[in-house]
């Protein structure tokens, strides 16, 4: 890789941008709220199409602001300046989202299209400060700024479009967004990200999903210490613990952190992996919830486990060894899933025994994945840890 000329050494995870996610973190809150809209026990269409577009919006956001940071962020005043007018917008996109969004769009497309200006500007500042002595970089900064200032064009004109017509064009930003980025791949490469503070930062993101999480099982403990709400409570938590357990044995043994990458797959699988945790979210507080009718419960949960497992087991792209070229790794996991489908089926009207089928596939994939990780430890194609 080209940029080999100009490396640098590992970059730490700062505080700003700690605090930086949990902004995001709260506005995914946010959105997930727009799932306990109901009628007759059944989500309302309008408010999951409306959940998954911001959910986009703002995933896609956080996409680009990590990718900048971990290229080309030093920390300095400028920056920070920066961040703290994102955040403070981010504020105004977080009060815009609600199922009767129409009499917000003004106020929400601002919001957003002055974000998607603000990163445009921090790459140009980047490339005013070029020395020209990497041309490759130049030309990623160039493209990276035209992208942004495109979308940001697009959300902002939107808004006198939408008070002409009531026609919300602003959405198409997103996939926008991705095709333009998806098709300029090849300019992307020429500029890797230093991959062990792209993976810390993810991390950390991944477990403030499930610190809402967390936030969210509460409502399994409303019932004291009867019987039934051990039961589930406990259920719940051993849910969540499986969960994250998981993704800690993939981050702690299975990424190989020295590879060299541009890092937006590995974003781009972290993106579809939190959005699923966050539908687990809402899944489990479905699951307590008399209002919710029982087939779109289960399916959702069962949907979302699916979801969340599939990217996980993706990440292996970026793996030391990849357990997937393992025939009887993929058919354990494949008759997981089935089996999984299969009792839950059959076991959707008791609530009970639902919720210990759920556990046991949870932590069935998890020893699925730790045995075979261990047993090609054991020949010695993984290093110790």
């Amino acid at each position: 890789m080209p940029d080999f000329l100009g490396e640098k050494g590992e970059k730490k995870v700062e505080y700003l941008e700690l605090i930086y996610d949990l902004i995001f973190v709260y506005i995914i809150g946010r959105n997930n709220s727009l799932l306990h809209f109901l009628e007759n026990g059944f989500l309302l269409p309008e408010a999951y199409l409306t959940y998954v577009i911001t959910t986009l919006i703002v995933l896609q956001i956080w996409f680009y602001t990590t990718l900048f940071v971990n290229r080309y962020g030093t920390n300095g005043l400028a920056e920070h300046i920066a961040t703290f007018i994102n955040m403070y917008l981010l504020y105004y996109m977080a009060d815009g989202t609600r199922l009767r969004w129409q009499g917000l769009y003004g106020r929400y497309n601002i919001a957003w299209g002055l974000i998607l200006l603000n990163l445009a500007v921090q790459y140009a500042l980047k490339l005013r400060k070029s020395s020209g002595l990497m041309p490759w970089e130049d030309r990623h900064l160039k493209l990276n700024m035209r992208i942004l200032l495109a979308q940001a064009v697009l959300v902002l004109a939107s808004v006198p479009v939408y008070a002409a017509t009531g026609i919300p064009l602003s959405p198409l930003a997103v996939p926008f967004g991705m095709i333009a980025f998806g098709l300029s791949d090849r300019v992307n490469r020429l500029v890797t990200v230093d991959f062990p503070h792209l993976t810390e930062r993810v991390m950390l993101y991944v477990v403030f999903t499930f610190g809402e999480m967390i936030i969210g099982l509460s409502g399994y403990f409303e019932g004291g210490f009867a019987p039934r709400s051990v039961y589930f409570s406990l259920m719940g938590f051993l849910i969540v613990a499986g969960l994250f357990t998981s993704y800690g044995f993939v981050y702690d043994h299975l990424l190989d952190r020295e590879r060299k990458t541009n890092g937006t797959g590995f974003m781009l699988l972290h993106i579809f992996l939190i959005a699923a945790l966050n539908n687990i979210t809402v899944a489990l507080e479905f699951m307590q919830e008399a209002d919710v009718a029982i087939v779109p419960k289960n399916v959702f949960l069962v949907a979302s486990l699916m979801a969340y497992f599939l990217f996980l087991f993706w990440l292996e792209r970026y793996a030391v060894v990849r357990l997937e070229q393992n025939r009887r790794f993929l058919a354990a996991l494949l008759g997981s899933f089935a089996a999984f489908i299969l009792l839950m089926a059959m076991t959707y009207r008791n609530a009970a025994v639902s919720i210990a089928v759920t556990v046991a596939f949870v932590y069935g994939l998890f020893f699925i994945i730790r045995f075979y990780w261990r047993k090609i430890q054991i020949l010695g194609e993984l290093p110790e840890g």
